[in-house]
This record gives structure tokens, sequence and C-alpha cells, in this order.
């Protein structure tokens, strides 16, 4: 695949800038409901043993998690290198052995064919042409594996809220692959099976930048109640899933 041809919708010293915070070096918090979601949606995918790769790990919690409590074998890619930094002291504060690479995913020294399981959370909509991103997630995968990916939905009222909010960072995602259909044509011309396309999760929330145009008291204090609404919330409801989710198989044995 030639690399010149990806185009990005945002440029490293952006995700540089999102990673320059203070990482707890601890296991993601399930009383946030978008981690609850990812956790949720992951858990049921990973068995013992598995050789699993995260794309876009960075700052490594859900990563992190999948080892000790799914007892995976984890690696990660990820071009930022604060955020890898960041991701190796947390893993080395929970003992964790895992192969965390500061690469360029184009450029990644990854043997193809090699995981059981890939997935990447809110990666590929920071692309204008993510039908190349989703190659690599196949080509990585052993005959067999599955992948994953999951990205902010903002087809719907999280997109109307957020470009009233927060334009800006609409600008940087890709909402033409934000329903279902242009997800699957995502896999068009891969060798892959079981092949499907859905809306996941409990209301988050925290998708919208409310702090843009309110105090930030007043935007906190609605994210927190937002927050408990989405924990309490029984059963997913498709109107406010706040996540899309392709997943496929790799054809072979």
């Amino acid at each position: 695949m030639n690399i010149e041809v990806v185009v990005r919708k945002t440029e490293q010293g952006f995700w540089e800038g999102t990673h320059c915070g203070e990482v707890r070096n601890r296991l993601p918090s399930l009383l946030n409901v978008g981690t609850a979601n990812i956790i949720r949606l992951l858990r049921s995918q990973v068995r013992p043993q598995q050789r699993v790769l995260e794309i876009g790990f960075a700052p490594g919690k859900i990563l992190a998690y999948l080892a000790l409590k799914n007892a995976a074998t984890v690696s990660g890619i990820d071009y930022s290198e604060k955020g890898v930094a960041a991701s190796r002291r947390l893993f080395e504060c929970l003992g964790i052995a895992a192969d965390l690479r500061c690469e360029d995913l184009f450029k990644s020294t990854f043997l193809e064919r090699s995981f059981d399981f890939v997935y990447s959370l809110g990666f590929i909509e920071h692309f204008e042409n993510p039908e190349i991103v989703v190659e690599r997630h196949f080509r990585y995968l052993k005959p067999g594996g599955r992948g994953l990916i999951a990205i902010p939905n903002y087809s719907g009222v999280y997109g109307r809220l957020q470009a009233r909010y927060d334009p800006d960072n609409l600008a940087i995602h890709n909402m033409d692959i934000m329903e279902r259909g242009s997800l699957l044509r995502l896999t068009n011309g891969l060798d892959c099976l079981d092949v499907t396309a859905y809306e996941y999760g409990r209301i988050n929330p925290w998708l919208v930048s409310y702090e843009r145009k309110w105090p930030k008291p007043l935007a906190l204090g609605v994210n927190f109640i937002g927050n408990l609404a989405g924990l309490l919330q029984p059963i997913d409801v498709k109107a406010v899933c706040p996540l899309l989710v392709i997943e496929f198989t790799r054809v072979g044995s």
C-alpha cells in the first residue's frame, strides 16, 4: 500500500498536545460511561493468551485492562512520543509486559498476519481515506483473526450538539463514514467475512464539548448528570448510542 496517498485530518502535534497531561498509573475507571462502554465492548472479544494489537493505543489504559483482566498478550502502535512514554510508565507501574512501539502505522515494524485480535478506538475517522487504515488493521490479523474498529457516533444527536458547541472538533472527524453502510463499505476488497456494523453504548455526554460555550462548572455539572444517566441506563438505545462499530474476520485457517 502506498503510504503517500494517506490523507490525515490531524497532525502529529495535535496528538502530542492531547497526551501532554499527567496519566494516573492505574487501570481505567468504569465510573466514566465512555470507558465503561469500551470495556463492555471489548471484554467479550478477547480471550486469555490471545495476541492483541491496539492501533493508536495511547495513553494505554484500555490495553492495560485487557492485559490484566483478560490475560491477553498485548501490543500497541502509536506515533505520539509523549503518549507512548506515558503508556510505558503506566505498564511498568502495573507490572505488565507489553510490546509498545512509537511508530507510524504505515511504517510499522510489526509482522503482518501475527495477531488474533486487532482493534482501534476513535482512530480511522481522523483520515480522509479511512479504507486504507482499515486495510492496515486487516493485514496484521492472522487468518481467522478478528478486527474491531469503533468510532464516535457524530451522525445524530451528538453531531448536532457538537456542531453547535465545538464545530472545529467536528472538522477533524470524517463525517462521511458515520453510518453503518459507509463503515461496511470500508472493507470492500478485503478477504474477510462476518462483517457487521452497529451502534453501541449507553449515553455518553462527554462527546459534546459544552465547555466551549458554557462556564466550566455548568458544563461539568451537565456532564456528570449525563454520565450518571449513562451508567444507570439498562440497555443500549440506538438513537443515543455514542459509538459506531465495525467487526470482521480475516478469511483463512
